[in-house]
């Protein structure tokens, strides 16, 4: 499998049955794809929609029923429709049990930087901020690099998203969790030994694993 669907599918272990979870743009939204119907996990969506399921066949899409990104979606039943408003209240009330965010860097101290290259790229806020501070837990899900650049660094150098820690970060590589003592190495993706992680990694780490 590539990288981001071992990301997905890694991230889907920590999606509790019965919970209402948000699923930021790209790659966090393949997560929903490992996840059994029958597992009533409601996935939502800031631009208004609660129960979102997979994407639709194609020649099925319904540009009524898409996630924040535009991505075409499907609905499960039990879906619910809302406007904006009562959408960001929910995320800002912390009705929102977990979300799945991607990531440009993650800083030692577990801070997250997700909207913005100053001069060069910007994808915009989104509801990333909101869901940052107002979510129960928040889970980074993103490649470990970029063009070979370390993405888990000493100091975020990009704008943060929030100043609060995460709670998880899921690479292709590896699992880590932002903690007061600093950054645990938790977990080795198959066939990935400690040393990979560390080279591909800017910032210091404790190790909790062996190869």
């Amino acid at each position: 499998m590539d990288a981001k669907e071992r990301i997905a599918r890694r991230v889907a272990q920590e999606i509790h049955p019965g919970t209402l979870v948000n699923l930021g743009i790209g790659l966090p939204s393949l997560v929903a794809n490992f996840i059994p119907a029958e597992a009533g996990v409601f996935f939502q969506a800031e631009n208004g929609v609660i129960g979102m399921g997979a994407r639709p066949p194609e020649g099925m899409e319904d540009r009524d029923l898409t996630d924040a990104g535009g991505g075409f979606v499907t609905a499960v039943p039990g879906a619910a429709s809302m406007d904006s408003a009562m959408s960001f209240g929910l995320i800002r009330g912390g009705h929102i049990d977990l979300t799945v965010l991607g990531g440009l860097q993650v800083d030692a101290r577990g801070r997250l930087a997700n909207w913005m290259v100053p001069g060069a790229l910007v994808p915009g806020m989104g509801g990333a901020m909101d869901l940052v501070t107002g979510a129960g837990r928040v889970i980074v899900a993103m490649q470990h690099t970029a063009r070979g650049t370390a993405k888990i660094v000493p100091e975020c150098t990009l704008p943060l998203t929030s100043t609060r820690r995460v709670d998880l970060i899921v690479t292709e590589l590896a699992v880590l969790a932002p903690t007061d003592q600093g950054l645990e190495l938790r977990e080795c993706m198959p066939g990935v030994t400690v040393d990979q992680v560390i080279e591909a990694t800017a910032a210091d780490l404790i190790l909790t694993v062996q190869d």
